[in-house]
């Protein structure tokens, strides 16, 4: 990688490790988010990796192509993988795995929980909270406790369902479905059918 700066890099790492991982190209959205940096510095830093013939690019979405593909798998420091299920049905087995994707692991506070996270893509029949069709939530499973606002990932009449939870009066919880369908209630130490608590979301573009 001579006469790359440091940014160019790691900005080429992520695109490899991105691309063996997910099967695809990440978007100029996907690589600024991680990063922490505008798109169009992400653009300014492709179109240089372009000219020193590291990758071509045409105006279509994820249409990042690698000149010259590295062997040995490099990861960026941060990035941990997540099993990936296709649809919340799959995602109660290790064995249902479908894929895997890239995790930022310094988003978590405590180190220990990546062991439970677990990536599920929603499905148009999921509710919404912000989400679309496409779109892949990072959930936690077994979560200690839940907060106003959490959205979580619950078995509801023998189907995963998105719901958003808020405490209604003390100690009973409210879980509130995106499309307004029937909402469920239970104390903060009921049985709950609660999958995972939904704590990162990577937007299909």
């Amino acid at each position: 990688m001579k006469g790359l700066t440091e940014k160019q890099r790691n900005i080429l790492g992520f695109i490899e490790d991105f691309m063996e991982v997910n099967m695809m190209a990440p978007t100029v959205y996907e690589i600024a988010e991680h990063f922490g940096i505008k798109t169009s510095t992400v653009f300014a830093h492709i179109r240089s990796l372009q000219k020193k013939n590291y990758l071509t690019r045409s105006s279509k979405a994820r249409s990042i192509s690698l000149k010259h593909p590295h062997k040995k798998n490099r990861r960026p420091a941060g990035l941990r993988s997540v099993p990936l299920f296709n649809s919340p049905e799959d995602a109660g087995t290790a064995r249902s795995k479908n894929s895997e994707i890239f995790y930022d692991s310094s988003m978590l506070r405590n180190a220990r929980d990546l062991k439970k996270l677990f990536a599920v893509r929603i499905g148009t029949k999921m509710g919404d909270f912000g989400m679309l069709d496409g779109d892949i939530a990072i959930l936690k499973r077994s979560p200690e406790s839940l907060r106003n606002g959490d959205i979580v990932l619950m078995k509801i009449d023998g189907t995963s369902q998105l719901r958003s939870c808020h405490e209604v009066e003390p100690g009973i919880m409210e879980f509130i479905s995106g499309d307004h369908e029937k909402s469920v209630r239970s104390t903060r130490d009921g049985n709950l059918p609660v999958e995972g608590v939904v704590v990162g979301l990577q937007r299909s573009m």
